[in-house]
């Protein structure tokens, strides 16, 4: 398969949305259980050194854009700790494998997000694995769709706030306290930040807060030389879908109405982390990088 570095058409460079895409499991959802498996560059990125030496952590790194973004990373040069849920441990050890494969550590940490002691926990454990952090990509997040308001629950609501957003900002408060300058935190937002699917109330509105605080946070530390961008995903192909990210019966045109005619590929989002991380990106800050297939974005 070609790499990343080789041209080719983008609407044809991927399929679009089929029948075979109606499929559902119960969250937190398992790449492995996809009959269409995501594409996170196993097979495909290729690099070239612009992460040599660096320290991340990136959270979601089992599956998705997470795992692409772990595999890249490492695929760069930066030795990586993963974080993700521990019922997806079958996931995360294929990550594990190719990590180390790249000739790069590969730290798991396992767990909840929602609770502050974690996040806390999670960047100590890069401080003494690694060394230290200069790279934090924030991706993990809860996505799960609910038709009416009448029945969008306080409990999700709560849960979805503090996947996407608390967690976040926990990360980011630990982190930036060990970071150097020249460190990079890419956070990760949506297309639903600015064109919000009626059936994600409260997962659209997080993506909005995400954009920001990052912009915000990145006029506020750039003085420390730390750097804080964020990615903007549009219809991404990845577990989270399957697993009540959107209704099975509009899996089947997942994606179809973005001007390239087709869903997103994980291993197309990872780029975007990478350049956003590397020095090559050192006069970008307080951006906010658009991967979604041609929608027109604010």
């Amino acid at each position: 398969m070609p790499d990343q570095y080789t041209m080719q058409d983008p609407t044809t460079q991927y399929p679009g949305p089929t029948e075979e895409m109606a499929q559902t499991q119960e969250g937190p959802g398992l790449e492995q259980d996809m009959p269409i498996k995501p594409d996170a560059g196993e097979e495909t990125y290729r690099g070239t050194g612009r992460l040599t030496g660096r320290k991340a952590i990136v959270t979601g790194a089992d599956s998705g854009i997470g795992r692409a973004t772990a595999i890249a990373f490492a695929r760069e040069g930066a030795d990586v700790v993963l974080n993700y849920l521990p019922e997806e441990e079958a996931d995360a050890q294929e990550v594990v494998t190719l990590v180390e494969k790249a000739g790069r550590k590969a730290v798991t940490v396992p767990g909840d997000l929602k609770d502050e002691a974690f996040c806390q926990q999670l960047v100590q454990t890069a401080v003494d694995e690694l060394g230290g952090v200069d790279i934090l990509a924030n991706i993990a997040g809860r996505q799960q769709f609910v038709e009416d308001i009448a029945d969008l629950s306080t409990e999700q609501f709560v849960d979805t706030y503090t996947t996407n957003v608390f967690a976040m900002f926990w990360l980011c408060k630990a982190a930036i306290a060990h970071m150097p300058p020249g460190s990079t935190i890419i956070n990760t937002a949506s297309k639903e930040s600015y064109q919000p699917s009626p059936i994600l109330l409260d997962y659209a509105s997080t993506k909005w807060a995400i954009n920001g605080f990052s912009k915000a946070l990145a006029q506020q530390v750039a003085e420390k030389g730390i750097r804080v961008n964020v990615v903007a995903p549009g219809p991404v192909w990845t577990p989270l879908q399957v697993a009540g990210g959107q209704p099975e019966q509009k899996l089947t045109q997942f994606g179809g109405s973005a001007p390239l005619g087709r869903p997103g590929q994980p291993a197309e989002m990872a780029p975007a982390y990478v350049f956003l991380a590397s020095p090559e990106s050192s006069y970008v800050i307080g951006e906010t990088l658009n991967a979604n297939g041609g929608s027109p974005t604010p």
